[in-house]
């Protein structure tokens, strides 16, 4: 069972998958820090609006532009890091327009976009939505080559199809017949931009306030520039997906439904040619054991020791209770690793206090970076 160092050694990119609530931007946080204490420059990404990844790296906000996390931080929670622990969030609609002004073939043209009221509103809807965005920003960050390694928090799994075929989406967009329709010198756009449509148009903007099919002729009129610039790129993002030098973890809990999640987002990603690293399962019980002669009747055993029968009846009945989720939660990952046929699936405990800082991400990265003797030894410490 290979720790998640062993995962990621040389690589570029990891990209965290899976549904929502099961602590994949905790995650993903927790393993570029421990990745950045091996002395790597890491930058971590995440899409999820709430401030979680801010709070637990000790950051008022993030935004679209990467930001690094204080030194000062962690030597004052006692972690050792020998790298650069970096973070941001995605502002989808930013992140299109710097798309836009990269591919313009110049100033004018670029302007004539994002000045442009149609662009302004479907902007978000053009871009396929987060997902694309998501690997646009990363596909940025990596060609710039600033950072050893970049750590991807993505949307949930529900939306696994939207991400995979994002830059997919965007391509068949552009090459698509309807805008083509728009773009050529003959059609619709030259077409509303003519004469004879200025009664149609003069109704319409006393409708709908602009001059809706004159903003549209202008917006693909101007994008039409922009086409091949566009195509190369989304071909060029969808590579980095399936490149030797990415891993997509999967993450998880231990219950059914989550479960079964991860395993469809594997099959996808077995269908699609990806990099496949392994399954991070969070918040497992581990079984526990018993009290020393108290293997018949744990109440008796208890209510001797404790000397209040009321009270440990109900310590007894608790403990049935973790046992019985310990052993669903054992079952459903022997379920997960046999339907992935892989032993990389990684366990991290259900801890006591809730992830909310440095230490907390650091308490994660015992159990995802130790090795095979050491997840032993912690597997044991938690069976008490």
């Amino acid at each position: 069972m290979p720790a998640v160092g062993e995962i990621l050694e040389g690589k570029d990119i990891c990209i965290c998958a899976g549904s929502g609530g099961v602590g994949k931007t905790t995650t993903s946080a927790a393993i570029a820090l421990g990745m950045a204490q091996r002395g790597l420059k890491v930058c971590v990404l995440t899409i999820d609006p709430a401030k979680r990844l801010a709070d637990s790296l000790g950051l008022k906000e993030l935004g679209n532009e990467a930001r690094q996390v204080d030194p000062k931080l962690f030597a004052e929670r006692g972690i050792e890091i020998e790298g650069e622990l970096w973070a941001m969030m995605l502002d989808a609609k930013a992140t299109f327009d710097e798309l836009v002004a990269r591919q313009a073939p110049d100033e004018e043209s670029r302007d004539r976009v994002l000045d442009n009221r149609i662009y302004q509103q479907i902007s978000n809807a053009l871009a396929g939505s987060q997902e694309y965005m998501a690997m646009e920003k990363l596909f940025e960050l990596h060609s710039e080559g600033r950072f050893d390694l970049l750590v991807l928090d993505t949307p949930p799994t529900r939306n696994a199809l939207d991400f995979l075929d994002a830059p997919k989406r965007l391509t068949q967009f552009i090459e698509g017949r309807s805008l083509r329709v728009f773009m050529r010198p003959t059609g619709i756009a030259a077409r509303v931009a003519g004469r004879g449509a200025s009664v149609a148009l003069g109704v319409l903007k006393r409708i709908v306030g602009f001059d809706l099919l004159s903003d549209l002729a202008e917006f693909f009129n101007a994008f039409s520039g922009m086409v091949d610039g566009f195509q190369a790129r989304a071909k060029r993002v969808n590579g980095l997906l399936g490149d030797s030098r990415t891993r997509f973890l999967v993450v998880c809990g231990p219950q059914g439904e989550p479960v079964d999640e991860a395993v469809y987002f594997h099959r996808k990603l077995v269908e699609a040619k990806l990099p496949f690293g392994g399954v991070i399962v969070n918040k497992v019980h581990y079984p526990a054991e018993k009290l020393a002669g108290a293997e018949d009747d744990l109440a008796a055993a208890l209510a001797e020791k404790l000397g209040d029968e009321d009270l440990a009846n109900r310590v007894a009945e608790n403990f049935a209770d973790y046992q019985a989720l310990a052993e669903r939660d054992a079952a459903n990952i022997e379920r997960l690793a046999k339907e992935l046929r892989t032993q990389g699936v990684i366990r991290v405990p259900y801890l006591d206090e809730d992830v909310h800082d440095l230490a907390g991400l650091a308490e994660i990265n015992r159990y995802l970076f130790a090795t095979s003797e050491q997840r032993i030894e912690l597997a044991a410490g938690r069976a008490v």
